[in-house]
């Protein structure tokens, strides 16, 4: 009987060609096996195989893991020379730009004069503490960390927890192998937020320390305001949170919190929505259990409470369904493309080339063993006279050397087995993979830097040449940008709920990404001056798109103001317009002055003394 194959498309797919993807749980077949530990949710299985074959396919190691799963017997062998990593890095540098600047609308207007408004000033104090806050967690090392996995794995994950010790939000970066978000039926979608995250791997045993093989499990869960706990102890010493009773046995709320009488709900308000009680906060748990202790009705969503042992924070206060006095989950997940409809995944930037991969690492592993019998020849003897072993009689092996000379019989011949043909062909070949890895990815030829400069006539050429790259950019920002606001979003909130940031409605900041291809500076000089001078730009649009082009300018504002201290031409030109000093002081940025008293130039005559034959008529 004819059995039809099963054919599996989803966000993984692009992985099917490989055995060991296909079916990932499949006992004994499968290279990763501490994904088919109980734990593991089996609906994840093939997100996390995913990621285990990129990080091969960036280490070099796709050969090796190709051998152990059975698609290539020879993987060992193959030839694997860094494009996957030069593809993950190029593509990263290309998405971050040259710089990483936070920025909030409206800052830039606390400098335009001396009382600028309430709205501008509140923007620019709000920007100088993110930029602080910044500096303070390495936020473009985190970036470049997190962003890298996201381009190689296709998602990334930002963290953020309210440390009192240091009375700051500190930023962390998961490996998105560790993320496990526990959706509702028919609500994973990219838009939509969990109501319950995970954060799970395993921790191994230490025989010194007389640990046990553990698994180690993070909650952020979104659930209704309760009553206070305080940290306590079970009667085998465990720590739990208990919860705090008054003295006739009610339970007793934190500070700030009100319950309805009638519904017995308990609401909140937020120093970010006054006025706006809220029923919801977000719980942290933080505990291990032992592998031992869990069986094949467990796995990360339904670990058994009673088994866990939970951790302790800096301040003493046990991660056992601990309030974090917020309501919303600290948590970003940052996908490396557009997800598709009704998907939570981004897609790698070396899934749609793989295969291409694949080719590119089996020609250069052709090229490698061509070029061994191209550099060292084979050579045939015949009628030759070689050495003779005197020990046993038999002859010596021939090496071919410098400066070697064998005797040959009046028939002898030597014949060499020439490759260099072949190894032209496959080098041609490589080229073409190039070529096409270039094109598939939208990284261009000129983005990868393999295009000729002599092949592009002028500068308009080159902007033709990236097109797919700019595309390729603006797509993968734009799946960045919305997560990045909620980033410094949660930094607002996360400081007004330590006490640490005046409270008040949150004001909007995002990221703003260098420029990523480079820019003809000589060209954009040129045309600022002749659209300044002819009065097609302003100066604000002038010095902003020179700014842009890359000239160290780092205030717009403060930059304007240099210039007209400086401009006397055009503060000559205003003075004849106006006939106004005051407005050209202005101008200049020069203080305003009190009126002049004005002198007469001639005044009347003195009296003087008349001279000998002389009267004052004739002195005049």
């Amino acid at each position: 009987m004819r059995h039809l194959r099963e054919l599996l498309i989803d966000a993984w797919s692009w992985l099917d060609y490989k055995q060991a993807m296909a079916h990932p749980a499949r006992p004994g077949h499968h290279a990763f096996p501490e994904l088919n530990t109980s734990w593991v949710p089996s609906e994840d299985l093939r997100r996390l195989a995913a990621y285990k074959f990129l990080a091969a396919y960036d280490s070099n190691q796709a050969g090796q893991l190709a051998s152990i799963t059975g698609d290539d017997h020879h993987g060992v062998e193959r030839r694997e020379l860094g494009d996957p990593s030069k593809l993950i890095d190029t593509t990263l540098a290309y998405v971050l730009g040259s710089e990483q600047t936070i920025v909030v609308p409206g800052a830039e207007h606390a400098d335009d004069s001396d009382d600028p408004s309430l709205e501008a000033k509140a923007a620019a104090e709000l920007q100088d503490r993110l930029r602080s806050w910044a500096d303070k967690e390495l936020l473009p090392l985190r970036m470049q960390q997190a962003e890298r996995c996201a381009v190689r794995c296709g998602d990334s994950v930002y963290t953020l927890a309210w440390e009192p010790s240091q009375r700051r939000a500190l930023l962390r970066t998961y490996d998105p192998g560790f993320y496990f978000p526990e959706w509702d039926e028919g609500e994973q979608d990219s838009v939509e937020y969990p109501s319950r995250v995970h954060f799970a791997w395993e921790l191994p045993a230490d025989p010194v320390r007389g640990l046990k093989d553990r698994v180690r499990r993070i909650t952020y869960e979104l659930a209704p305001i309760g009553p206070a706990t305080e940290p306590g102890q079970t009667s085998d010493r465990r720590a739990i949170r208990e919860q705090v009773s008054g003295a006739d046995g009610d339970p007793v709320l934190i500070v700030g919190d009100t319950m309805d009488a009638v519904t017995g709900t308990v609401t909140r308000t937020y120093p970010w929505a006054p006025g706006k009680p809220s029923a919801t906060t977000c719980y942290l748990t933080d505990a291990e259990w032992l592998l031992e202790d869990l069986g094949s009705a467990h796995d990360v969503f339904s670990l058994p409470a009673d088994k866990a042992a939970y951790r302790v924070r800096s301040d003493g206060q046990v991660l056992d369904r601990l309030d974090l006095m917020v309501d919303f989950i600290p948590v970003v997940h940052v996908p490396n493309s557009i997800p598709e409809v009704g998907e939570h995944w981004g897609k790698s930037t070396l899934a749609s080339v793989l295969q291409l991969l694949d080719e590119l690492a089996a020609t250069d592993t052709d090229s490698a063993s061509a070029s061994s019998t191209t550099g060292t020849p084979i050579v045939a003897l015949a009628g030759a006279r070689l050495p003779i072993d005197r020990s046993t009689g038999q002859p010596l092996p021939v090496r071919v050397e410098a400066g070697s000379v064998w005797q040959l019989n009046d028939n002898g011949r030597m014949d060499t087995l020439d490759t260099s043909a072949q190894l032209a062909e496959l080098r041609q070949r490589v080229d073409h993979l190039l070529d096409r890895l270039a094109a598939n990815t939208r990284l261009t030829a000129a983005g990868l830097g393999s295009l000729d400069p002599a092949k592009l006539p002028n500068g308009y050429s080159l902007q033709i040449a990236l097109g797919p790259l700019d595309s390729l950019v603006g797509g993968m920002r734009l799946a960045r940008d919305h997560k990045y606001q909620l980033l410094l979003r949660m930094v607002q909130r996360l400081h007004q709920a330590g006490q640490e940031w005046p409270a008040g409605e949150s004001l909007p900041a995002r990221i703003a990404f260098g420029a990523h291809t480079p820019t003809d500076r000589t060209t954009v000089l040129n045309d600022v001056v002749q659209g300044f001078e002819a009065g097609v730009f302003s100066l604000e649009t002038a010095v902003r798109m020179l700014q842009e082009a890359g000239y160290p300018i780092a205030n717009i504002a403060e930059e304007i103001e240099r210039i007209q201290k400086r401009a006397f031409d055009q503060a000559a030109r205003l003075a004849d317009a106006t006939g106004d000093n005051s407005v050209v002081r202005e101008y200049l940025g020069l203080p305003e002055v009190d009126s002049v008293q004005k002198v007469p130039l001639v005044g009347p005559p003195a009296a003087q003394p008349a001279g000998p034959g002389l009267d004052h008529t004739s002195a005049l």
